[in-house]
């Protein structure tokens, strides 16, 4: 194909002579993708029309941090087998390298390094390259400045003289002022940008971002002007569906905010895409839509009028209820966003049904997220510097928000999820250093680097009981094995395995600091070394993905009986019926093309929430906003205005059992590798969504003053005055606004002080185990009493067994006055099998502490006599018993800070980490709503495993309200 010199007009001639670039880079910070997915990529581009990758992944140390360092000869051999596999495809593979972080342009030596290095690529038989000045300090070293007059002139010097010396070969260049808010003082006068213009080799493309590094909008006129100053047409590195600076965050919405009349101004479009490369798929499919469109430059444009349509449709779906219709007149040419979704959801499907394993663990973006006011300066993100220069405030390059900046300060903390110390900015946490190019699940590790995961796969073999065939199976240096009698094997640094039976050292280690410790493994959602809940998105041990047992493409991780660094062993009879089983359950939960447009609609772009999305929160805004109604519940029950609160209520449970039965379907699912990539996101936000339902649930009962609104409208949310506006708007980078709809809906759950409450770590391996709270009621008792009774001792049942007379003596001692008293304050949480844990407050203890002085503990004296001659009880069940006979001597706590008491218990089966937190969340919000900003918790002083149970949930120990053998706990909210 012949090379054209790009015009800096609007005859650019790129499009009639199909020389127009687009394709992908994997540009991003995080764990690269494999070699296996880029050959996946190379053959879904060649078949949507699209033409070039760049191999640019921040995290291949080879690329960037060691970019002098050549290629092993098995790197060599995958990245051999890549540049192949994409010429197989017609794909130009563009090799990028990154040098800027510390390279002396000046010397020779350095450039000598760069050209072997290159020179060792393309022997591999690369054709084109890129050289990448992307988020690096823009300054010169003292050698440079004796050398060269700008810090340009001397990217520039290298450039072109790395360009001569491969031959004049395709090739790009990122520059370090890559966007018009990085331009200084500004693109027109940069004189950065104007050396690149004028002194670059013409026939280098020179990539850029747009108006600001993830750009809202790409206009016609903004072309034009980088076109103007680079003398030549830009190739638009696109951050739009890029996801690494934001843990929380997926975008799965179609390409927009660019009109397809932008494409004879560009020399080409490539999309730096989601970490997560299953996530990936609507993001490439709808450019290549899009690049597919005005070829012949017959459009209607009135129907697609550069950004007009785009801005159209967010407000027609601002009620969340209409904007899904795509005109009927849409000529095949045209595009239209939410056409380009539907089609590309349509071709996404199948995908799911394909047989692939997964490949590593699920995993986040990245391993920590730093927080500071506007700017936001994430630890980690696409093409955003990590120096200090970019904290200052005062350069003009940020734009003037919608709100003034106290209340942008304001967005900006509120929208913190996670608790970040502040040099963690400066000095991000050390984090996995990655190579894919050697092995889909291996990682290759720099012993100079600091690296939390070490992975070390060794082989275990594992004989079933009554089975004489060996299992082989390879696991991490670290993990813990479990069977199914309770056999714990630890995998030691030496390779060596350690078996003990329940109740010994190691059982105990497990079991002594997790919050929801397991007698029945049969449920288990996670066993990993790190604490229960443990805020870290990188847990301290990676699960390897188990090899496959008797050629079976079944994911052993799939069957709810394995876990992050534990894999049950189940006999081969039991593992036979297991899978089918899981088949038969996958039949009936097949995705369809209405669970995956929910999902993109609650994932959907940087500065736009889905349709779907946005009803959510209306809905649920509206419902918390009009609960007033429901206080008279039971007077005028036939109000119209109440009638409609319970059916927008309904209408809010629908919601979250479609989010229950996407959950579900995208767990039984056979690509186990695009499972992955999506889990945690999903998982995350169905958690977010059920527990919003089951606010809704209890605020049906309509137990709470009218003044409750004035408690519970949070400070600042979507529905703020300036949020959404300067949300949708782009004029802020989307990291201001952290979390997306997940964050946007936990926001407006009223607890202000709990955003530790809202950071659930997911399971390390799927489970499609759904857990429901909801409100208390009077045929659950039974229940909640076997929960506490199985729980009652410091986590556990008590071991001695109680006569029947005293079977619920410690249900009545612990929870009984609560359900009693105060059962308008009581939540369940249950599974498939019934209740499985309960949270119980009440709002003012003073008063509780006398209703049960009053009426209950009489009762209990009468039914629990003293009896010291009883020899068939424990001393446990004796105090309990003298308990209620001592009850007035009681010290007890009187706390104007935390007025409320509650406890709250979960049987050991339930490791989701996540329900205890939601469970408590939900509690909390129903004690603001009656005015409570205050909550404690009392136990006794060797109550070791309650005492870290609370901690996990954001309670701290009150000095100030010592009472003698006791602990007392209290929290905020």
């Amino acid at each position: 194909m012949a090379e054209v010199h790009n015009l800096p007009n609007t005859d650019n001639l790129n499009i009639k002579n199909g020389n127009f670039i687009c394709g992908v880079v994997e540009g991003f910070y995080g764990r690269p993708w494999t070699t296996e997915q880029r050959k996946d990529l190379f053959q879904k581009m060649k078949k949507w029309g699209m033409d070039s990758y760049v191999y640019a992944p921040k995290d291949d140390y080879k690329h960037r941090a060691y970019w002098r360092e050549l290629y092993t000869v098995e790197e060599a051999e995958h990245l051999t087998s890549l540049i192949t596999a994409a010429r197989d495809q017609n794909i130009t593979f563009y090799y990028a390298l990154s040098p800027g972080l510390d390279i002396t342009y000046s010397s020779s030596k350095e450039v000598t390094v760069l050209k072997r290095k290159l020179e060792q690529v393309a022997q591999f038989g690369c054709t084109a390259f890129a050289l990448l000045f992307d988020d690096i300090e823009p300054e010169m070293s003292e050698a440079d400045k004796e050398v060269f007059q700008s810090f340009a002139h001397a990217q520039v010097s290298v450039t072109n003289e790395i360009y001569q010396h491969l031959g004049q070969p395709k090739f790009f260049v990122c520059p370090t002022q890559y966007c018009a808010t990085r331009a200084v003082p500004n693109v027109t006068n940069s004189e950065y940008l104007n050396t690149l213009g004028s002194k670059l080799a013409q026939e280098i493309d020179i990539m850029w971002t747009g108006s600001k590094v993830i750009s809202r909008l790409l206009t016609k006129e903004g072309i034009q002007e980088i076109t103007d100053i680079l003398r030549r047409a830009p190739v638009i590195w696109d951050n739009l569906h890029a996801n690494d600076y934001d843990q929380k965050r997926v975008f799965l919405g179609p390409y927009s905010g660019r009109s397809p009349d932008l494409i004879p101004k560009l020399r080409g479009v490539l999309t730096n895409p989601n970490c997560e490369y299953g996530a990936n798929f609507v993001a490439i499919h709808t450019l290549a839509q899009w690049s597919r469109c005005n070829v012949d430059g017959q459009r209607d444009l009135t129907l697609n009028d550069t950004v007009s349509a785009d801005i159209k449709l967010e407000t027609e779906t601002e009620d969340g209820m209409s904007g899904e219709d795509v005109p009927a007149t849409l000529s095949p040419n045209m595009y239209h966003p939410r056409q380009a979704l539907r089609n590309a959801i349509n071709d996404w499907l199948p995908e799911f049904s394909k047989h692939k394993v997964a490949w590593g663990p699920i995993a986040k973006p990245q391993p920590a997220v730093a927080i500071v006011p506007v700017p936001i300066i994430p630890s980690i993100n696409t093409c955003m510097s990590l120096t200090t220069t970019t904290t200052t405030t005062s350069t003009g390059t940020i734009p003037t928000p919608i709100v003034n900046s106290n209340q942008l300060q304001a967005l900006a903390e509120v929208c913190s999820t996670v608790n970040v110390v502040n040099d963690a900015l400066i000095n991000p946490m050390p984090t996995p250093v990655m190579n894919s190019l050697v092995s889909e699940t291996k990682v290759i590790c720099n012993e100079s680097i600091p690296n939390p995961i070490t992975p070390v796969p060794i082989p275990v073999k594992i004989i079933p009981p009554n089975d004489d065939h060996v299992q082989s199976i390879t696991v991490l240096n670290g993990t813990v094995i479990r069977d199914k009698e309770k056999t714990i094997c630890n995998i030691k640094d030496n390779g060596k395995v350690d078996v003990g039976k329940d109740g010994d050292t190691v059982a105990k280690e497990d079991t002594s600091m997790t919050t929801d410790i397991s007698n029945d493994l049969s449920n288990e959602s996670s066993l990993s070394p790190s604490e229960p809940m443990d805020c870290n998105s990188t847990p301290n041990i990676s699960p390897a993905h188990i090899a496959k047992c008797n050629g079976s493409n079944e994911d052993v991780a799939m069957s709810e009986t394995a876990s992050s660094g534990s894999m049950q062993i189940e006999s081969s009879d039991h593992t036979n019926m297991v899978v089918e089983t899981v088949e038969e359950k996958r039949k009936e939960c097949q995705l369809t093309f209405d669970d995956l447009s929910l999902l993109c609609d609650l994932f959907y772009l940087p500065f736009e929430h889905g349709g779907q999305g946005l009803q959510l929160l209306q809905e649920f805004n509206w419902l918390k906003s009009n609960a007033h109604l429901v206080v008279s519940i039971n007077k005028e029950k036939s109000n119209p205005e109440i009638q409609e609160w319970f059916l927008r209520a309904e209408k809010m449970g629908e919601m979250t059992e479609a989010v229950n039965k996407l959950f579900q379907h995208l767990t039984t699912c056979n690509n186990r590798e695009l499972l992955y990539d999506l889990y945690s996101y999903v998982w995350d936000i169905r958690g977010v969504i059920s527990l919003l339902n089951s606010y809704i649930k209890w605020l049906a009962g309509g137990q709470f003053p009218s003044s409750m609104p004035s408690y519970t409208q949070g400070t600042y949310t979507w529905f703020s005055k300036g949020w959404k506006e300067t949300f949708m708007s782009g004029e802020q980078e989307p990291w201001v606004f952290r979390g997306g709809l997940t964050a946007d809906l936990q926001r407006l759950i009223p607890v202000d002080s709990g955003n530790d409450l809202f950071v659930y770590k997911a399971p390390d391996v799927p489970t499609c185990r759904v857990y429901t709270i909801r409100p208390y009621l009077p045929t659950d008792e039974a229940q909640v009493y076997q929960v506490c009774t199985r729980t009652c001792k410091d986590g556990l049942e008590d071991c001695l067994p109680y006569p029947d007379d005293l079977k619920d003596l410690q249900a009545d001692k612990i929870v009984g006055a609560y359900l009693t008293m105060h059962p308008e304050f009581c939540m369940v949480v249950e599974d498939e099998s019934g209740i499985v844990g309960y949270a119980c407050a009440s709002p003012d203890y003073k008063k509780f502490r006398l209703k049960v002085e009053l009426a209950w503990i009489p009762e209990m004296c009468l039914k629990y006599p003293i009896n010291e001659d009883r020899t068939d009880i424990s001393k446990f069940a004796k105090e309990s018993v003298e308990y209620f006979h001592n009850f007035k001597d009681e010290v007890y706590v009187s706390s104007p800070t935390h007025p409320s008491s509650m406890i709250c218990s979960l049987l050991p089966s339930v490791l989701d980490q996540s329900v205890s937190k939601r469970l408590v969340t939900c509690l909390l919000a129903a004690l603001r709503a009656n005015g409570s900003f205050g909550v404690h918790v009392i136990m006794n002083t060797n109550d070791s495993y309650t005492h870290a149970f609370y901690g996990k949930l954001g309670f701290v120990e009150n000095t100030h309200e010592a009472i003698k053998g006791k602990i007392v706990m209290g929290r905020t909210f």
